[in-house]
């Protein structure tokens, strides 16, 4: 154990009081230090996305909070959440200015389509060189979250022992398909009390979790769609 999980460890012993949590998150910040912001060692998400990026999204936030939009996110515009424990993002190394990859970003947000996303890769590697591994798995979460929007999935956690999935406003398109789905102990998915379905699985790899996680929304989208599975 390193010196700093044991501070954690004693930091957690000893916040036993209402407002626990937010000295923790102090003591938390102070122990492994807050990065620098305008540098290269951020931390969460500002790191995965980069500071700009996640300036921009902050702003944009922001603006539908000023303009009275609070529940902007519930529009058809909403965008599904997926955590597999992996990066995916356009690094720097692979598209070096940065208005470029605020651009390609942008663009491959509005990608819905298996075929568009699929060209759109072409056209990466035609512009930029082969796809590195961020790259790549931003392409398959992208698909991943047009496949969400179908199912009208809106949070997808997914770990070395399967996926949590969350339905949004707890909805599904074709309820009747999804009993059916939960009752077939085959399938190895269960719903809990706040209506989450979780699928146990085994992945051991980021590579895996995004596998298996796109090969259980796609037979949702196809679920929600009244298609044969």
């Amino acid at each position: 154990m390193t010196d700093t999980a044991e501070r954690r460890l004693g930091v957690l012993q000893s916040l036993e009081s209402l407002g626990a949590g937010f000295q923790l998150a102090s003591h938390d910040l102070d122990i492994r230090g807050a990065g620098n912001l305008l540098g290269d060692e951020q931390s969460g998400h500002i790191r995965e996305v980069g500071f700009e990026l996640y300036q921009s999204m902050l702003e944009e936030a922001v603006a539908n909070l000023r303009s009275g939009q609070e529940d902007y996110q519930d529009t058809n515009e909403w965008s599904p959440q997926i955590s597999l424990g992996m990066p995916v993002m356009i690094p720097e190394t692979y598209v070096p200015d940065l208005q470029l990859r605020m651009q390609l970003y942008r663009q491959l947000g509005d990608l819905s389509d298996v075929r568009e996303i699929d060209a759109a890769g072409a056209e990466l590697i035609d512009r930029f060189g082969p796809l590195p591994e961020e790259v790549e798995g931003l392409l398959k979460v992208i698909l991943v979250k047009a496949l969400c929007r179908v199912a009208n999935v809106e949070k997808v956690d997914a770990g070395p022992k399967g996926a949590v999935i969350t339905l949004r406003n707890n909805e599904f398109p074709n309820p009747e398909a999804l009993v059916r789905l939960v009752s077939d102990v085959a399938n190895q998915v269960r719903i809990k009390p706040d209506q989450k379905l979780v699928f146990a699985r085994h992945w051991p790899t980021a590579e895996a979790r995004l596998k298996g996680a796109a090969a259980i929304l796609s037979r949702m989208a196809k679920l929600a769609e009244n298609a044969e599975v």
